[in-house]
């Protein structure tokens, strides 16, 4: 069984240079996985056996979390959680920025940046509620989280991130597209 990690892999291109019928399975983790608390997805290629999805699952589920899905998939899962770890160090940075801004220490701001976000994304995996009403739970009538919510919401904070998605997603199927186009200019010379 081959198990590839890579982004740019679509459409199984260089299963064509495998011997036939080689069971593959594509696997898409994040950096997150370096501390066991990534969150992979892998796709079974047509040849894979139940018995390989499983082991595959037995296996990235001691780094993080791990779903199966389709290759159809995978470059949204590159653009959202392949990617997504860059996007929470922004927002950490950002929001560390904006306590050194108002007096607070560097490290300390970096800190309690880093630990909120690892909290929040904490009640959202541990309570299965949406983040939605998680952030309504927050947003006291009048108070100080719903004035910065309409801050983020003019500057078009939620908008900037399913743009990054996108771009990423679309990235990731630009590069499937070159990566088969330069397999099939190989397989014409060989």
């Amino acid at each position: 069984m081959r198990v590839p990690l890579a982004s740019k892999m679509t459409g199984w291109a260089r299963q064509k240079y495998l011997p036939p019928k080689t069971r593959v399975i594509r696997v898409m983790p994040n950096t997150p996985a370096l501390i066991q608390t990534g969150a992979s997805v892998f796709a079974p290629g047509k040849h894979a056996l139940d018995n390989d999805s499983d082991v595959v699952a037995t296996l990235l589920s001691s780094i993080g979390i791990c779903a199966e899905t389709s290759e159809q998939m995978m470059d949204a899962v590159t653009g959202l959680s392949g990617s997504g770890p860059a996007y929470g160090y922004m927002a950490i940075e950002s929001m560390a920025d904006g306590g050194v801004k108002m007096g607070l220490p560097r490290d300390l701001a970096v800190k309690l940046a880093a630990q909120t976000l690892m909290g929040a994304a904490k009640m959202v995996l541990d309570t299965g509620k949406h983040p939605g009403q998680l952030k309504d739970e927050v947003c006291s009538p009048g108070g100080t989280t719903i004035a910065a919510v309409h801050s983020l919401e003019k500057s078009g904070f939620r908008a900037s991130l399913i743009a990054a998605v996108e771009a990423a997603t679309e990235r990731s199927k630009e590069l499937g597209r070159k990566e088969e186009e330069g397999s099939s200019r190989q397989q014409k010379r060989i």
